[in-house]
Formats: C-alpha cells, sequence, structure tokens
C-alpha cells in the first residue's frame, strides 16, 4: 500500500550518497536520481499533465528511464515503455491506443534515427502534448531535448498523493500472435511482485543487481525500476547486450543477482568458462522469457560455483509466478521445471472441455495472484482473458509435478494438430536442442493437404555443425517419441526471429512454414 516514491524518499533520506544505478559511462547516487526525478515531475506538472495521464518512453536501459518511472509516481502518471526495435507503424498505433501525452525516445540507438521517426508520426498522434529526446541529435531537432528540460526545472519540493492501487504501468504485450495489448498495473500489483523475490531469493541492503533485460519488458522494469528502491540496492545495466562489459560490470559492482534471457545465460558461460571466470559474487541467475534448456543450467551452476541458476516463469499480465530452488541441493528443480508456484492460486484445466484435470496430468494454466494486472486497457481484451472466478488463462500448457513445480509443455497456440493428433512443439523442441549439433530449434505447424497440419522445425546449428532429415528423425526416434512427432520439413537458419525478451517470433515462423506448405 505504498509506491516507489515512498521508498524512494526513505531510502534516499537513510544513506542520500549510496550509489542507486549504474551502467558502463554512468553512476548515479541515490541523490542525484531523485533530484532529477523531481526536476521533471515539475515539468510534467508545468505542461499541465493530470494523474492519469501516459507518459511514453523508448529506450534502451539508461539512467533516465529510471527517472522518468519515478517522476510519474510523483505526480500520478501513467508510465507506458515501448521497446526500442518498434517502427512507426508500431508506435504509431501504441501512442494512440494509449492517448500519451508524452512521449520520451533517444536521438540515435543501433543506428536508428528516432527523432525522425518522431517527427514522420508526429501529426498521427493528436494526443503528444511534447516529445522529448535525450542525447544530442546530429542535426537540429524539432524537439525539446530532456537534458535542457531538466536543467530549467525546478525540483518538485512535495510529491502529489497517489493511490497505491491506481495505475501506474501500462505496458504492450510483444505481439508475437497478432496486435499487441496494453497491461496495466498498479502500485501495488508491481510491489507484490517486488515483495515475493525479494523473499524468495532473500536479499538485502547488501545484494546488487545486473539486469540486462530491456527495461521496456516486464522484467527489466521490475528490476531496474522497481526492485532496487524496494530491497535497498544498487542495480546496474547495459544499453546494449554485450558479454565481455557483463561480465566487468558483475565483477565491478560485486553483482549477486542477475536477470536475463536465455541467449545471455549462455553467451555468459561461453566466455566465463573460455577465460576461467567463476562470478564467485554471483548467488542467482534468473533466466526465463525463452525456452532454457536443462543443460544450460546445469552448466552455468558448474561454471559459477556459489550460483543458483534457474528457470522462471511468467507473464507480462501476472508477472514471476514461480520462484527457485532455496539451495544448490535441490538444482534440478531449476533445471528440470520452471520452478516453484509462489503465492499465486492456481487451475489445470483440459484443452477441449475446460475442466480441471487430475494431479499429474497436462492441461492449461489460469492462475490468480496479488501481482496480478488488472487487466487490459481495451476492455474487450479482457472477455477472453479470464475464467467465471477471475482466474487469468495463460495460454500455456503444462503439468504441476512433486505437489508445488510446474512444468510447461508448451504453448496452447503452438499446437500442433496433424491427423487429428495434438502434437506439443515443445516436445519436440527439448529432443532436439539435446543434440550438440543444434543450438536452437523451434516447432510450428505448417499446412498440408494429407494431414491438416505438418510439423515443420527451424534450426540453428551449433559451431558450423551439420544435420540432416535423417539424424532429425533419429533423434525423435531415439527419445522414444512417436514417429509421427517427427518433423517433415527442416530449415536450418542463421538466427530465430526474436523479441526483445529473447521469445521466439513463431508468427514469423508460422508464415515461413506456410510458404514451404505450398510446395
Amino acid at each position: 500500500n505504498l509506491t516507489i516514491v515512498d521508498f524512494a524518499l526513505e531510502r534516499t533520506l537513510a544513506d542520500p550518497h549510496k550509489i542507486q544505478f549504474a551502467d558502463v559511462d554512468h553512476e548515479l547516487s541515490r541523490a542525484q536520481l531523485m533530484d532529477r526525478a523531481r526536476r521533471l515531475a515539475d515539468y510534467f506538472l508545468s505542461i499541465g499533465l493530470k494523474a492519469g495521464d501516459v507518459v511514453s518512453f523508448q529506450l534502451p536501459n539508461c539512467w533516465e528511464a529510471v527517472a522518468i518511472s519515478l517522476a510519474a509516481a510523483m505526480t500520478g502518471l501513467v508510465v507506458n515503455p515501448i521497446v526500442p526495435i518498434n517502427r512507426d507503424s508500431e508506435v504509431g498505433h501504441i501512442l494512440n491506443d494509449a492517448s500519451a501525452r508524452v512521449m520520451i525516445v533517444p536521438a540515435h540507438f543501433r543506428s536508428f534515427d528516432y527523432v525522425s521517426m518522431m517527427a514522420r508520426i508526429r501529426g498521427a498522434v493528436p494526443s503528444l502534448k511534447a516529445i522529448l529526446v535525450t542525447g544530442k541529435p546530429m542535426e537540429d531537432c524539432p524537439f525539446d531535448l530532456f537534458d535542457d528540460v531538466l536543467e530549467k526545472a525546478k525540483p518538485l519540493i512535495q510529491p502529489l498523493a497517489v493511490d497505491p492501487d491506481a495505475v501506474k504501468l501500462l505496458m504492450y504485450t510483444s505481439g508475437t500472435t497478432g496486435r499487441p495489448k496494453g497491461v496495466l498495473h498498479s502500485h501495488n500489483t508491481l510491489f507484490a511482485d517486488a515483495f515475493k523475490m525479494h523473499d524468495a531469493l532473500g536479499l538485502n541492503s547488501d545484494d546488487r543487481i545486473f539486469c540486462p533485460s530491456p527495461i521496456t519488458h516486464v522484467t527489466g522494469f521490475l528490476w531496474l525500476a522497481q526492485m532496487p528502491w524496494y530491497g535497498d540496492m544498487l542495480a546496474s545495466t547495459l544499453r546494449t547486450w554485450d558479454v565481455e562489459a557483463s561480465i566487468a560490470l558483475i565483477q565491478k559492482y560485486a553483482c549477486s543477482v542477475m536477470l536475463g534471457a536465455t541467449p545471455f545465460l549462455q553467451d555468459l558461460v561461453t566466455l566465463a568458462k573460455q577465460d576461467g571466470q567463476q562470478l564467485q559474487t554471483l548467488r542467482h541467475y534468473v533466466c526465463g522469457g525463452a525456452a532454457v534448456p536443462p543443460t544450460l543450467i546445469y552448466n552455468a551452476a558448474l561454471q559459477f560455483p556459489n550460483c543458483i541458476p534457474w528457470r522462471t516463469f511468467g507473464a507480462t499480465e501476472v508477472c514471476t509466478l514461480t520462484v527457485g530452488p532455496s539451495s544448490r541441493n535441490d538444482l534440478r528443480f531449476g533445471a528440470e521445471t520452471d520452478g516453484r508456484l509462489s503465492r499465486v492460486s492456481t487451475k489445470l484445466v483440459g484443452i477441449h472441455d475446460g475442466l480441471e484435470v487430475g494431479a499429474g496430468e497436462e492441461g492449461e494454466l489460469l492462475v490468480k495472484a496479488a501481482s496480478m494486472s488488472l487487466g487490459y486497457a481495451n476492455p474487450a481484451d479482457n472477455q477472453e482473458a479470464y475464467d467465471e472466478d477471475g482466474y487469468f488463462r495463460m495460454g500455456d500448457l503444462g503439468r504441476i509435478v512433486e505437489g508445488e513445480y510446474f512444468v510447461c509443455t508448451g504453448r496452447k497456440k503452438d499446437l500442433i494438430i496433424r491427423g487429428g493428433e495434438n502434437i506439443s512443439a515443445k516436445e519436440i523442441e527439448d529432443v532436439l536442442v539435446r543434440s550438440p549439433k543444434i543450438l536452437e530449434a523451434a516447432v510450428v505447424s505448417m499446412p498440408s493437404k494429407r494431414t491438416g497440419e505438418a510439423i515443420c522445425a527451424f534450426i540453428v546449428p551449433a559451431d558450423r555443425a551439420t544435420i540432416d532429415m535423417k539424424e532429425i528423425a533419429g533423434l525423435i526416434s531415439a527419445e522414444g517419441l512417436a514417429r509421427q512427432k517427427t518433423p517433415e520439413h527442416v530449415a536450418i537458419v542463421a538466427e530465430l526471429p526474436k523479441t526483445p525478451a529473447g521469445k521466439v517470433r513463431k508468427d514469423v515462423l508460422r508464415v515461413r512454414a506456410a510458404e514451404f506448405g505450398k510446395v
């Protein structure tokens, strides 16, 4: 029943000079961040923004994003992070859907000119009152510069009173299956997640966070903008993923907790092994956002002797649903399950009849938790998202094992109905990635005149390895799976299309597979 401002004020008063945020180029104390947030809050009020108005930003991981979140909380505004890879069409849609009043973008990021993009779409977003630009534009900028605004503004002395149950965050889903949907979180729902994870990981003020996950994704937002103030901890990050810079930051700040998608952990283990780095301060690696092979968790545990690496499970709509092992003695739960369901009510229901399934049986997961969102911004999106008891339909299939651990077996929409039989794409993917020749695999449906749907596998080979259909069939057979689960088509690719959170864009792959099915 508090907001982030309550925690930030308390932490800053207790130790104003403690470092709160760090990246490769910046190191900001609590007092410095608080001053910048106060100035930004004053600016928001000076241009007439009022509680409930939306401030959007499309920034990489940076102190500016953290300050925006804090300033919005000081004034009752809603923050709307937009992933930096989005371009004119997606950004225009989100800004209009959110009725955004302010948009904050970098001048450039990854060679893209955001100033020019905003100049192109500005006229099509009538709700916008101001556009701010961080960094230094290459040429004359038609919009106000973020740094100039801070310099001219006076620090807001007294933050406004804000209801902890009011909307704090509007975050759009990654859109892997269609139109992005706006998810609404309050101060309380976000801190419910912080409370759970702080307790589950046994964190204290001596812990330090390294989080390269995008702050425009729910994990990055929770661990860069929320947890550091709540948990009285420093947070460090990177604007773009760089494994060498990551190891340097972990060592420099003696980070004990790291959060990131599967590719980050893969890169970290590979380079650490190559350089003989054990990262002794690392106690937890929380891995999610994409499929996590059990071998990766075991390899990480071997390389980092004091660390518990574990798979986590959740969604933008319900934040973190599972927690990891409490000790390395239970590492198998972190590697072979998606974690222990914690502080969440669940249902597992049949795919076709919606009736609850028995213990150990597969079903669709429905959940209800304190960290569950307030729903979608568009009320129509809520109609099919919840059951009659208010449980959120995850769209994930799985089993609950050993009483409290969840094992995800795939997405409901990823089921391949081949000749009338339901086939799990994840089951096949799990077999394929066990091969030392395969780095990554994604399985989707492909149109088939004979069976309705067929199986198409996209494979990223490991270390220039070669693999053919015969070997693929052998892997499926050796695992004891039915012959019908052998892919009918295999596409060897250099990489899989992914969201910023590391999730495979299966919507893109299905389009490609549909073309194969026409041949």
